[in-house]
């Protein structure tokens, strides 16, 4: 019933077959193209400058520093849990710059829930497009694992370190 309630009140959204058919605004006023991405797992984070997970930031830089040859890591701030990054696009690239030297490319705020959810993020959480399995985000800081070829492979919630054994192997597989 779930499912069908939010079908019911969430806007008609084009959703593209596949995650290198993306474009999304990029933090800075650029575009992030995940075409570009191809033959590297993707990594994509929603994040909030005001968590409990925000340390998470400085992990995943790491992660991403140690794996460039074969990950991206795509951050994509959502203020949707408990109001935890209220911030402008400008102010969160600004905090993740100055307090976790961040490098990996971060989307524009976005919306990862509710009737204003993102195209990606309904490609994400729906197994009729990404063809792994239905999701919620429950949290700031989950996180989805896309293969080289463009597959949806792993979930990982918020308590899951960026840098957990599991993750690593995933990404090392």
């Amino acid at each position: 019933m779930f499912s069908f309630l939010s079908n019911l009140f969430s806007p008609a959204v084009k959703v593209p077959d596949n995650i290198y058919d993306y474009k999304v605004d990029a933090i800075d006023g650029g575009i992030i193209d995940f075409a570009a991405f191809r033959g590297k797992k993707i990594l994509i984070v929603n994040t909030a400058s005001f968590c409990g997970f925000t340390s998470q930031y400085q992990e995943l830089e790491t992660l991403y520093r140690q794996n460039t040859d074969k990950l991206v890591i795509v951050g994509f701030p959502a203020n949707n849990f408990m109001f935890q990054e209220p911030a402008s696009n400008d102010k969160i690239a600004a905090f993740c710059k100055m307090k976790y030297d961040v490098t990996f490319p971060m989307a524009a705020k976005i919306s990862v829930k509710g009737i204003r959810k993102a195209p990606i993020y309904h490609w994400l959480t729906r197994k009729k497009y990404n063809k792994y399995a239905d999701s919620a985000v429950k949290w700031n800081f989950q996180k989805y694992l896309i293969n080289e070829h463009g597959i949806l492979t792993n979930i990982f919630y918020s308590k899951t370190s960026p840098l957990n054994e599991q993750v690593i192997e995933a990404i090392n597989k």
